[in-house]
């Protein structure tokens, strides 16, 4: 054997011995969520979904044939390389959510991002990521601003405000012809960070076009530890109807004062959020009855699509809670970037920008009632869609639109004191 066919020889063995080890690499995605702080224990559900979806993804899921990645094997064109989470707690803060996300960039060596769950966090974080060329893949947050930046590297899953606050007002006018139900005198009751303000610029702005009297439009600050001034300024207005943007923390703390200063309008139209947190029912119990939120996934639309309660119950079985539409969105969106992972076969930021970019996810390979992913020039998923649920007996139900409806609306909500 001559000198140089012993050098590619040689260089071939090394190869093979090295590719059990490849098999085996990791792929860093970093994860920016509320792990402490007042939207705790939204972040804890948050990271059990995305532990799930990875999980699914690097093992596999028997139960859950029709899922992409439930034959498990990791990332296929990366020889199964196999997705590591690595979490960062940003507290509700929008500073350490940029810190936390130049940490996970610089030192971590994440390939992409995925966070923030409160849209003022997502705005900071994706800017440091945009400024890095790091993709960011946003399942949550629905301020309508965060995908009219011009970024290039920033992917959004879900739908956003502009579409949910017009489900509202498009629900009233459905329900004012189908059951002659006829709201004039609206409130705005939302926190004051990047959400709360920007759904109160929609939802004002809509409300004069359509002719609907704003009794008052009160911000309040994101982490109130009382609302007993805000809460009476609502109910001098006397309106029919509150929209209402709150974190789990002010959603309860709103209820409560809500009873204590016996104010029930005929409906409560809630800004999902809080008001979908596991723990909003379980801490308020029948207090949290009657409560209308827009939603983008509720678990009896199992009847339409038999991967949500498949999905579901593999959840359930882990983590004893069912899935909600704050950690299904989160599952869904690790699904999308892995996804974009498979198509790029490379952990290169431009080759999975690329492949996010180039994304068409289908509705029937999701848990959510989509018609599918795939996003516009701005980052914004074009095939997402919102429902209404009503809390009934403790249950999340869809009420709306009504032709998918699994529970009749109840309206208006009783008041307090006519509550058994």
């Amino acid at each position: 054997m001559t000198l140089a066919r012993l050098k590619i020889w040689i260089a071939t063995l090394l190869c093979s011995l090295c590719l059990p080890a490849l098999a085996q690499q990791e792929i860093k995605v970093g994860v920016i969520y509320p792990l402490t702080g007042p939207a705790a224990s939204t972040g804890a559900e948050l990271r059990s979904a995305l532990e799930l979806a990875a999980d699914i993804v690097n093992n596999g899921a028997k139960s859950v044939p029709g899922l992409p990645f439930s034959a498990g094997g990791g990332i296929a064109s990366l020889k199964g390389a196999k997705i590591k989470l690595v979490f960062a707690d940003h507290q509700g803060n929008p500073q350490v959510g940029a810190t936390e996300a130049e940490r996970l960039i610089t030192q971590e060596k994440v390939v992409a991002i995925v966070g923030c769950y409160n849209s003022n966090v997502t705005a900071t974080a994706s800017q440091v990521a945009e400024r890095n060329k790091i993709p960011f893949l946003n399942p949550e947050s629905s301020s309508a601003s965060l995908t009219a930046r011009g970024f290039k590297w920033f992917f959004r899953t879900t739908p956003h405000d502009d579409l949910f606050v017009h489900n509202f007002f498009e629900f009233l006018k459905e329900l004012k012809a189908k059951k002659g139900v006829n709201v004039q005198r609206l409130a705005l009751f939302n926190e004051n960070t990047l959400w709360g303000t920007e759904t109160t610029k929609l939802e004002t702005k809509l409300a004069g076009e359509q002719g609907y009297q704003l009794t008052s439009s009160v911000l309040y600050p994101a982490k109130s530890t009382q609302l007993t001034s805000e809460v009476q300024t609502l109910k001098g207005g006397n309106p029919q109807v509150v929209m209402q943007s709150s974190y789990l923390g002010d959603a309860l703390l709103s209820m409560k004062t809500y009873k204590e200063l016996g104010f029930t309008p005929d409906m409560i139209l809630a800004n999902d959020a809080g008001f979908s947190d596991t723990e909003f029912v379980k801490t308020l119990g029948k207090d949290a009855d009657f409560i209308i939120s827009r939603e983008v996934w509720s678990l009896d639309l199992a009847t339409r699509n038999p991967l949500i309660k498949q999905a579901n119950e593999l959840f359930n079985s882990r983590y004893k809670i069912n899935f909600t539409g704050n950690s299904a969105r989160s599952f869904t969106g690790l699904l999308v970037l892995a996804d974009a992972l498979q198509r790029a076969a490379s952990t290169e930021p431009e080759a999975i920008r690329a492949a996010l970019a180039a994304t068409d996810i289908k509705g029937s390979a999701l848990i959510m009632p989509w018609a599918g992913v795939k996003f516009d020039a701005t980052g914004q998923n074009t095939l997402g869609s919102g429902i209404l649920v009503q809390i009934i007996d403790g249950k999340y139900q869809t009420v709306w639109p009504f032709a998918i409806a699994a529970h009749d609306v109840v309206w208006p909500m009783p008041k307090w004191d006519a509550r058994k």
